[in-house]
């Protein structure tokens, strides 16, 4: 029974599985919490990262370890390979201004979307590139190589080594590569800094990268968060997964590389060959937290008066754009409550009108999935709010696709580990892990959710110049 072990170097914390290669069962696990803020020195993870193997038990009897990231953040190393400032990671919002002055240089959104394949948001590397070169201007001189954390924690777990290695989901967010010809643009980078910088080079998604510097194991490419979350879930083409935190995020498992001009689809790849196109909401779960407040009732208290309401919430619906909204870009409108009437207006229809208004946001979200190319047979949902049966239920309804919920797991870890597997056997497809074993739930759909949608579609478009006071 060879073993692998699986990293989630994520905003939070560092995770670490050990587990089976031919099964993909978790044998034990390890985890270590990294410092808050929005900026990071990697020496951090570093030192979560050996504090988690400890917990897991160490690496001593494994073959094989990858490491999966979140995506985005800024490694900025001189010449010397030292670290040039703390990184930026993925939700520092300073570089927002920089997205907006590198789309209009360089051709406009439509430009983006067909040589990159998305459209700068703060998030991407690109974007923290040029405000490194605009705010601080001698450390961007001294930048030499850029790479994305798992990148430098692959680097380090193999004695940093005179090459940096990277795979092609994380390369796909940085906003200087493109997955649809699966080559680095240069120039844009050289544009964004001020100057050339080196970049890693991008593996293949089975390829052996390196040996461990502490012990006899291989290492794989690694990849990117929501790339490793899909390779865990074992989600293939027809798949979307759906993760429910403060926000929503959609991603697809596509055969086609996505290149949309309005910026709400972001073209990645995925850590297979494929492609991962994705789609953010900024309202998912947290429209559940205010509903249960608002109503003085738990999660399950929520869920149960939803299920008591029925389709149409009598009439009510929810446009639940509380911080505005990305998916439509709307960042100043505000939620809406329409249709109330005499009969209607019951906690049960409030509570079914919040999931309902949740969930037609995220459907937006799989249109303009399918808009891109992507083909949508089923939802895998992952997160919180995914334990609630309403939220299941009535999330298969609306969509009109069965949702398949997994049991809470470190997905993202999980599929490091499968890639980890992968490189033991290169060739072909990953290890064959069951895509839905025991212990998952599916809910089938009932009824048409059309009348719903059409209803939220015309309120949606009420908020169209509704500002925030």
């Amino acid at each position: 029974m060879p073993l692998v072990a699986g990293v989630d170097s994520s905003t939070q914390s560092c995770k670490v599985l050990v587990v089976d290669a031919d099964t993909g069962a978790v044998v034990r696990r390890g985890r270590a919490l990294h410092p808050d803020g929005t900026e990071v020195h990697p020496d951090h993870w570093w030192d979560a990262l050996q504090d988690a193997i400890a917990e897991a038990g160490g690496l001593d009897d494994v073959a094989a370890v990858s490491v999966g990231g979140q995506q985005h953040g800024m490694v900025a190393l001189d010449r010397a390979d030292d670290v040039v400032r703390p990184a930026l990671l993925w939700n520092d919002i300073r570089s927002a201004g920089a997205a907006q002055e590198l789309t209009a240089e360089l051709g406009g959104a439509k430009a983006w979307a067909d040589r990159v394949g998305l459209v700068p948001v703060a998030s991407f590397t690109v974007t923290k590139l040029r405000w490194l070169a605009r705010h601080e201007p001698e450390a961007a001189a001294r930048v030499a190589r850029v790479c994305l954390p798992h990148d430098w924690l692959t680097w380090c777990l193999a004695g940093r080594p005179s090459a940096l290695t990277t795979d092609r989901s994380d390369a796909s967010g940085t906003g200087y590569w493109s997955a649809a010809t699966a080559e680095y643009l240069p120039d844009i980078l050289a544009h964004a800094l001020g100057h050339d910088a080196d970049v890693p080079r991008v593996a293949a998604p089975d390829e052996i990268v390196g040996a461990g510097a502490a012990g006899p194991w291989v290492l794989g490419p690694g990849c990117g968060d929501n790339a490793g979350a899909a390779l865990g879930l074992g989600a293939g083409p027809g798949d979307v997964v759906v993760s429910l935190g403060t926000s929503g995020v959609v991603t697809a498992v596509s055969e086609v590389a996505a290149a949309d001009a309005s910026g709400a689809v972001a073209g990645f790849a995925d850590a297979t060959g494929r492609f991962l196109p994705l789609v953010a909401t900024l309202n998912a779960a947290q429209v559940l937290d205010v509903t249960a407040r608002l109503l003085g009732v738990d999660h399950a208290g929520l869920s149960d008066l939803a299920l008591g309401a029925p389709p149409g919430a009598g009439g009510v619906v929810l446009v639940p754009y509380l911080q505005g909204e990305r998916t439509p870009d709307r960042p100043d409108a505000t939620g809406s409550l329409l249709g109330l009437t005499l009969a209607g207006t019951t906690r049960e229809n409030l509570a079914r009108a919040a999931v309902e208004g949740l969930w037609c946001g995220l459907a937006d979200g799989l249109d303009a999935l399918r808009a891109q190319g992507a083909v949508i047979r089923r939802v895998l949902l992952i997160g919180g709010a995914a334990a609630a049966p309403a939220v299941r239920e009535i999330g298969a309804q609306v969509l009109g696709v069965p949702v398949d919920v997994p049991p809470t797991e470190e997905y993202v870890a999980l599929g490091a580990a499968r890639q980890a597997a992968w490189v033991l056997n290169p060739g072909g497809d990953p290890p064959a892990w069951s895509t839905r074993p025991e212990g998952w739930a599916r809910c089938q759909p009932t009824g048409d959710g059309s009348g719903i949608r059409a209803r939220y579609a015309e309120a949606r478009e009420l908020t169209i110049g509704r500002v925030q006071a």
